[in-house]
């Protein structure tokens, strides 16, 4: 079986990832190649340029912000932040887009955020009516229920930088960098629109979701929309990764946020992380299905590949991970439901359509069996989950439902409807 088949000899990836990847004459993906720079790159080096490139962005007089830092109540917040403010020394303002599929576990983390690194934040709430047509929409359209947050969470800080007058705008780790290796750290790539939409949004800007044969209004949409070059350019909007400047490793970061930060997190049923996502009801439920069902792969092997890479899982232990968690069924699909105002036949039936033949055969109708790329790797049948040891320790320090009410914690405008 050759290597495209099976995919990369390191990790669990394959050349069918969504974002695309190669693999060399060892078998080896650009994803694993590239992740060897965190061991052989000048951190030192890097940071000090990192230092130089924020200086002149520093309000003279302290009369503005120094830049704009999204954030959310879960990923990587509380590193950035954490870097931004106490190793840069710069003031930032947050900025957070409303999900409306809100953790209360995602609510207290972002509270405690803000009090903790007194930090201003704003908050963009969009119109629930409005959210609610565009979800229909795009699931129906191109089967994700997330392309409002993904557009969300990419265009609100890039209108708030011209807004403002903040040109500097400091994300995280770039997707594209970290999974498949798509630029090297020494690329110093920065935020495009053309990434936000060819891969964030799927192909599909906000002005391309209103056609005749759909519901949507230009008073529907207009808020998601990137802002004009003439508005960047008139500001010199940019926006940098921290990732292609300090050795981005996110299980270490979030422990010591833990720690440090009285960062909280929960367990999930789909994936043994239990940092990534704990803001949202439907990002490791529904979304994580319909990622199984278009790509052939979920989120624990997003996680269970950065592991391997890591150091902290052989790939044995990887494979049995993903196993076990791939498959597990949905628990949060009806809280979708009732906000949608869907019944989860109509759902599903829905959902089925994105199935990719390449991934799923119809055996009887609606039934299906899976040959995604969990099939494709054998695990040793005397391998029994004790043999995880501690390979996959996660800290779980509280619940989705930190309230203990299991629902939709909506903000702003999101109450009542």
């Amino acid at each position: 079986m050759t290597y495209a088949r099976l995919g990369c000899k390191r990790c669990l990836y394959t050349p069918d990832h969504a974002l695309g990847l190669t693999l060399d004459a060892e078998g080896i993906c650009s994803g694993c190649r590239i992740h060897e720079e965190k061991d052989t790159l000048d951190w030192a080096a890097r940071w000090d340029k990192l230092e130089k490139l924020v200086a002149p962005y520093r309000s003279a007089g302290a009369k503005n912000y120094d830049c704009i830092v999204p954030v959310s109540g879960a990923n990587d917040s509380y590193w950035i932040v954490h870097l931004v403010k106490h190793k840069l020394g710069l003031n930032p303002l947050l900025v957070t887009y409303n999900k409306y599929f809100n953790t209360s576990l995602g609510i207290r983390n972002l509270a405690n955020l803000r009090i903790k690194f007194d930090c201003d934040i704003f908050y963009q709430n969009v119109n629930p009516r409005s959210v609610k047509k565009i979800v229909r929409t795009t699931l129906r359209e191109f089967g994700s229920l997330y392309w409002h947050c993904l557009a969300g969470q990419t265009v609100f800080p890039v209108q708030t930088a011209v807004r403002y007058q903040v040109p500097l705008i400091i994300w995280g780790a770039h997707q594209g960098l970290e999974q498949v290796g798509m630029f090297s750290h020494e690329h110093e790539v920065e935020m495009t629109r053309r990434y936000r939409k060819d891969h964030d949004l799927m192909g599909y800007e906000a002005d391309d979701l209103l056609t005749t044969f759909d519901t949507l209004k230009e008073e529907d949409i207009w808020q998601y929309r990137y802002p004009d070059d003439a508005a960047l350019n008139g500001i010199g909007v940019r926006g940098i990764y921290l990732g292609n400047f300090v050795r981005w490793d996110p299980k270490a970061q979030h422990e010591q946020m833990v720690e440090r930060f009285d960062y909280r997190s929960a367990r999930f049923a789909r994936t043994f992380d239990t940092y990534d996502h704990v803001d949202c009801w439907n990002f490791m439920d529904l979304h994580d299905q319909l990622k199984l069902y278009k790509h052939g792969y979920s989120k624990v092997t997003d996680h269970a590949c950065r592991e391997i890479r890591h150091g902290r899982l052989t790939r044995e232990q990887a494979i049995a991970l993903v196993k076990r968690h791939e498959q597990q069924p949905l628990q949060h699909v009806d809280k979708f439901c009732e906000w949608l105002g869907l019944d989860r036949s109509g759902l599903q039936f829905m959902m089925d359509r994105w199935r990719n033949p390449a991934h799923w055969s119809a055996t009887s109708p609606g039934e299906y069996a899976f040959t995604g790329w969990s099939t494709r790797f054998q695990e040793d049948p005397a391998y029994t989950p004790s043999d995880l040891g501690g390979a996959a320790s996660f800290i779980a320090n509280d619940e989705l439902a930190h309230d203990g009410k299991p629902g939709y914690i909506v903000v702003g405008k999101g109450y009542p409807a």
